[in-house]
């Protein structure tokens, strides 16, 4: 497969072709389905924490005699039945990480990559540099390749024009070749590689 690379006008440069193997339809989806899981799971901050009956601050007093007051039995301040008191089978702090194998978080980013170029939804750019970071020259070029809807820049590494430039635009997230993964394929309406950044992740791909 060959990717027709444009400049930032929309014009065409050249092809670039696709040096990794495309995964055949039917293979990798549960991969897919894991790793995302996974990277989803990984975000959880797992910091939610409630007070069991013991961890309450009080006393150990009993808040009445047992009997003769007419009213219910009472043992402790702390009861999960009473207001301030301690919660039963309340969330503690946790880890949710999942555990994904090398190959599977290989496999399923070839198979999200796969389905985006055959969808149509990766454009390569022989370049992409702005000569400032105004947002109106970052704006000129999402006019030009007529994107609309949400956009992931891929740049081969971090620029600093780029980054302030596209910081007050809705919808448009950026990332490098050496970073990217699964989620980040899946998730924009397009993506869009520089064919620096590309041959970057080619290179990882076969790599690993």
């Amino acid at each position: 497969m060959t990717l027709t690379v444009k400049d930032t006008k929309g014009n065409s440069q050249g092809e670039l072709e696709v040096k990794f193997p495309l995964i055949e339809d039917g293979k990798g989806t549960q991969a897919v389905h894991d790793v995302v899981v996974a990277y989803q799971a990984a975000q959880r901050m797992g910091t939610a924490c409630t007070k069991t009956m013991g961890e309450v601050a009080g006393s150990g007093k009993k808040p009445w005699r047992q009997k003769g007051t007419g009213r219910a039995r009472a043992g402790s301040f702390a009861s999960p039945l009473w207001r301030g008191g301690g919660v039963t089978f309340g969330p503690k702090p946790r880890d949710f990480s999942k555990k994904v194998s090398r190959k599977t978080k290989q496999l399923a980013l070839r198979k999200a990559l796969t389905e985006r170029l055959r969808a149509g939804d990766i454009v390569v750019l022989d370049d992409l540099k702005l000569e400032s970071a105004k947002t109106k020259e970052f704006t000129g070029v999402l006019t030009a390749l007529e994107l609309k809807g949400t956009a992931l820049f891929v740049s081969q590494a971090t620029d600093k024009n780029l980054t302030l430039a596209s910081r007050n635009v809705p919808n448009v997230a950026l990332t490098t070749g050496d970073s990217l993964n699964t989620y980040d394929v899946l998730r924009p309406d397009k993506l869009i590689f520089t064919r620096a950044a590309f041959d970057q992740l080619q290179t990882r791909l076969v790599k690993e």
